[in-house]
């Protein structure tokens, strides 16, 4: 599937100011964005309007299947998303997530919930209640879950936190083993592990 996001004269605003504004960019399929700013420069906001969690204060995200405009209330289907503000059912085992996941958006090559944990690398922790695990482990899980969807968008949000360096080699590893393919756009405050696949770059602070 080919999906471009085209975003046009975006603006967000709140209260009296602008977050970023006359902001056009185009996202072409397959590419690898990063987008890079400061903690508080709107980064995060922007991915969300982009995801289109947010409502604009003016302008549009169009995203499209070739010269197809995807309807609104289908763009949820095409990506996937992690970031540190999305939430984790605490009440499940891992296991028990992944497998609910799995009846939602299924994972890339039909692979099965045993499978994703493996490649998460944390089959010791299968049968463990997500309230339990560590924060680094609970990152590792919102990385799994978004990087292994079979999506075709893969957005990320300052993926790298929480993480040691074992674990940013895991991530940087599954990027490249299983979502190359996709097309993928990375908040980040300048930790280049997060983004050193990304081939273009969209600094948000010039859009104040």
């Amino acid at each position: 599937m080919q999906v471009s996001i085209h975003l046009n004269n975006l603006g967000k605003k709140y209260l009296n100011e602008w977050i970023f504004k006359n902001l056009n960019y185009t996202i072409n399929a397959s590419d690898k964005l990063v987008i890079l700013g400061a903690n508080g420069s709107g980064k995060s906001t922007l991915l969300q309007t982009i995801a289109s969690f947010l409502i604009l204060t003016k302008g549009e995200v169009s995203w499209q299947n070739g010269e197809r405009k995807i309807a609104d209330e289908e763009i949820y289907k095409k990506l996937s998303m992690a970031s540190p503000y999305m939430e984790l059912i605490e009440d499940f085992t891992l296991t028990e997530l992944v497998q609910h996941q799995q009846k939602f958006k299924p994972f890339v090559n039909s692979k099965t919930a045993d499978e994703i944990i493996e490649l998460m690398e944390l089959q010791h922790a299968a049968g463990k209640y997500l309230k339990n695990f560590s924060s680094g482990m609970r990152q590792r899980v919102k990385l799994g879950l978004a990087i292994l969807a079979d999506c075709p968008v893969l957005l990320l949000d300052e993926p790298c936190t929480n993480l040691d360096a074992r674990a940013i080699a895991w991530y940087q590893n599954i990027i490249a083993q299983h979502a190359l393919n996709k097309t993928i756009v990375v908040c980040s405050n300048r930790v280049k592990e997060e983004y050193s696949f990304c081939t273009s770059t969209l600094e948000v602070e010039k859009y104040k």
